[in-house]
């Protein structure tokens, strides 16, 4: 038997940003019967269908150290590059470029309270690019 992860849950200062920016990058929406308020202690997105959801929760407490556990993400309907210019766009902050010249490789980037998460390849680019073992190829 094995068990699903319901929600990723995520420590932060203004959980209202948080979650819009999330959404904007995820396509997860608020639940329009309890929509999430600027004053709130937490903020709740939904996966479209459902099954899974991000929770924002206020903590007093700024980030300090890299993150022990991050999200890898991988565009559906664009190019890596066009994700990372279009997570720029929304507040996202480039920590660490790992693309190559080949189109291999992938990007750190951070969210606007500095949780890095990684920009790879989609699965059109991939299937361009001969497979290598290992997210290195991403």
């Amino acid at each position: 038997m094995t068990t699903i992860i319901h929600n990723i849950t995520f420590d932060c200062h203004d959980p209202y940003r948080l979650a819009a920016f999330w959404g904007k990058v995820t396509g997860y929406a608020q639940d329009p019967e309890n929509p999430n308020e600027p004053d709130d202690p937490e903020a709740y997105l939904a996966s479209p269908d459902g099954s899974s959801g991000l929770l924002f929760i206020a903590v007093p407490e700024p980030k300090t150290v890299k993150n022990r556990v991050h999200r890898d993400l991988v565009p559906t309907d664009r190019t890596r590059d066009d994700e990372v210019e279009r997570l720029l766009s929304l507040g996202a902050a480039l920590v660490a470029d790992h693309r190559r010249p080949d189109g291999t490789g992938w990007a750190v980037l951070s969210d606007p309270e500095g949780n890095e998460f990684c920009v790879e390849r989609s699965s059109a680019e991939r299937a361009q690019t001969p497979s290598a073992i290992g997210s290195q190829a991403s």
